[in-house]
């Protein structure tokens, strides 16, 4: 079998605070296996060589929070779509997604079963996919599309099979539903903790689950199936209850304190801060007709988001990337690690976040998330050195080459 050798580039390995020099990857099949001083490296003879051109080599990047089957659309624009061309779209939304670097992704809502199988069996290119199928919500709770006329506009359709619908009340409500989207294929469980900014009947500050209903999903999900649980919680009590009920990662933790922090330092929860989604909805309010309450909203908490989640680095909590990619356009989700850095990260910790705690988030870490022998061959070479220009990735054409499962997915080398 032919190899792949990488070699004349910068290398960060996703794991070291320092990159390294005159080091070469080697990939044989799916798996990296060589990683280290290239002078040490014997040709073999049967190796196809990728010349970084002085670029950076990385593991490809993971981002742990987002819609494939969405981009934020007018209302009007969605009960003109017909049912089956989110499908079509969701094809270009994933490809665009792996060309701009990220190989990985845990779609927090709307995925369902056989979007994962066609990129597995090849029918079209997209990042490897961890599934949440449909999040759980309370009834008139975020992610419930009720409007005062009595219409359900939701922005996926749902009830259809194979993505059931999430909404759920009370301790047995909530059990059966956690079995509905386990028996549909989810591999995490997404959950509404709170309210959210999208949603016009609530607030992010608002408690949506009990205690009681998050301990349940927790039972069902982690302990009966060993499946993660998610939980979108902005509110300070919605982002408490759930690190108390032991789910894994909080998503966007707009009003975390430092009980929440205390509590998160304790469970080993990770935060995954989401800083470019209200950001997104400023910017593309007008153009893809974001409800005025989201408008306002994300107004209203954009500087506190950021000063929480500034707050939760500095006290050590777990921070994964996630983006929320399709309330903003897919394939921009590497402006979140300038983000990152503009609320103290270092840019090098700007990349562990996407690469090896996002990894560990998703609970990928044996296989991916950083350059080591044995591990799945996803890695991307990118134009300089991002630890000089982190912004610089949010330019997608910055992305030169893109290997997923040591397949070559994009290459603007030649």
């Amino acid at each position: 079998m032919t190899k792949l050798l990488i070699q004349n580039g910068l290398c960060i390995d996703g794991k070291s605070s320092e990159p390294k020099k005159n080091w070469i990857v080697v990939i044989e099949g799916e798996k990296i296996v060589y990683f280290g001083e290239e002078a040490s490296y014997s040709l073999s003879g049967d190796e196809t060589v990728i010349d970084a051109n002085g670029g950076t080599i990385l593991p490809g990047l993971i981002d742990t929070h987002v819609h494939m089957m969405l981009e934020f659309s007018p209302i009007a624009e969605r009960l003109a779509t017909p049912f089956s061309f989110m499908y079509y779209q969701a094809a270009q939304y994933l490809k665009t997604t792996l060309h701009a670097g990220v190989t990985s992704v845990r779609d927090a809502l709307g995925a369902d079963l056989g979007i994962k199988k066609a990129i597995e069996d090849g029918l079209i290119p997209g990042p490897r996919m961890q599934l949440s199928i449909n999040a759980l919500t309370i009834t008139g709770g975020h992610g419930d599309g009720y409007t005062v006329s009595g219409n359900i506009i939701d922005l996926l359709p749902t009830d259809y099979p194979g993505m059931p619908n999430g909404k759920c009340d009370g301790v047995e409500e909530v059990r059966k539903k956690t079995r509905e989207m386990l028996r549909a294929g989810a591999e995490v469980i997404k959950v509404h903790a709170t309210g959210g900014v999208l949603s016009a009947t609530d607030h992010p500050e608002f408690t949506q689950f009990s205690l009681e209903e998050l301990k349940v999903i927790v039972e069902e999900a982690r302990f009966r199936k060993g499946v993660r649980v998610m939980a979108h919680a902005q509110g300070t009590e919605g982002i408490k209850n759930a690190v108390k009920a032991g789910i894994q990662s909080i998503e966007h933790g707009i009003f975390i304190d430092e009980e929440a922090i205390e509590l998160m330092l304790e469970h080993g929860t990770f935060l995954v801060p989401t800083l470019l989604a209200p950001v997104a909805v400023l910017e593309t309010a007008e153009e893809a007709g974001m409800p005025a309450t989201a408008v306002e909203k994300s107004k209203e908490v954009i500087e506190q988001h950021h000063a929480s989640i500034a707050k939760a680095y500095q006290a050590g909590v777990k921070i994964a990337m996630g983006t929320d990619a399709g309330v903003m356009k897919h394939g921009t989700n590497l402006r979140e690690l300038g983000l990152m850095k503009d609320i103290g990260m270092t840019p090098m910790e700007t990349i562990i976040a996407s690469t090896k705690t996002a990894a560990e988030c998703l609970g990928w870490q044996d296989k991916l998330g950083t350059l080591e022998q044995g591990k799945l061959a996803d890695i991307i070479i990118v134009k300089g050195n991002p630890l000089d220009d982190i912004y610089s990735l949010a330019d997608n054409e910055t992305i030169q080459v893109v290997i997923k499962n040591g397949k070559v997915e994009k290459n603007t080398l030649e």
